[in-house]
């Protein structure tokens, strides 16, 4: 698959670049469109970011932001996707815009599952603009080695958006959009920092990798990798 790596100094000059871009695919998918779908992902990387872009000027009340994935924890907690979005992303001029989350008050996310779905049920099935991280293991979403349901979320035929996961590396049991509901996007980037994650990312991209990420390479129609030592 064609992809692009976009290389910054900093992690403030990545935020600023990768803020800038998704600012303006939601800007576009507004005009064309009337609305925009963001998926974002949690984690300690996209701190920046989110700062960076809860600061764009754009009509944020009609864009809707979801999470890539989440750890199956309350809101309350700091192991939260949820609570880091609400936090740095929807503040500002992002204040605006309406939070679709994915946990659920259950005890499990396979009990939540019918209920997940039906929320994800009223969002379009193309998103306009997916930012992925990566972990030090090749996770991305909740794509865990290991994972208990990793060949079926991985599976380009699977008709499920969302499915539980649980694997030895996730901590805590998870829920995550499949990979191909995140395919299905206008715009798909891949914020990683570190010179730990570029080695990961090689080794992903040879051939025959077994990485999760590995999937997301080969699957993806067009791929923007942002990253900064």
């Amino acid at each position: 698959m064609p992809d692009a790596l976009h290389r910054y100094a900093n992690a403030d000059a990545l935020a600023e670049a990768l803020a800038t871009q998704v600012a303006a695919r939601l800007r576009a998918a507004i005009a064309a469109r009337g609305a925009a779908l963001l998926a974002v992902s949690g984690g300690s990387t996209p701190a920046r970011f989110f700062e960076r872009l809860s600061h764009e000027a754009l009509a944020w009340s009609k864009v809707r932001v979801t999470l890539v994935d989440e750890r199956w924890v309350l809101e309350s907690s700091e192991r939260s996707n949820a609570r880091l979005v609400k936090s740095l992303l929807l503040r500002h001029a992002a204040a605006d815009a309406n939070f679709v989350p994915l946990y659920v008050e259950a005890p499990t996310p396979e009990a939540a599952i019918a209920a997940l779905r039906a929320r994800i049920a009223t969002l379009p099935t193309t998103f306009d603009v997916v930012v992925l991280g990566m972990g030090g293991d090749g996770h991305t979403a909740s794509f865990f080695p290991g994972g208990d349901r990793l060949a079926e979320v991985l599976d380009l035929n699977g008709t499920a958006r969302v499915l539980p996961m649980r694997a030895a590396g996730a901590g805590e049991p998870r829920i995550t959009f499949t990979l191909p509901a995140l395919l299905d996007s206008r715009t798909l980037f891949v914020h990683i920092e570190g010179e730990a994650k570029r080695a990961v990312l090689d080794a992903a991209r040879e051939p025959g990798s077994t990485l999760p990420m590995a999937a997301v390479l080969r699957a993806a129609p067009q791929l923007d990798i942002y990253w900064c030592p």
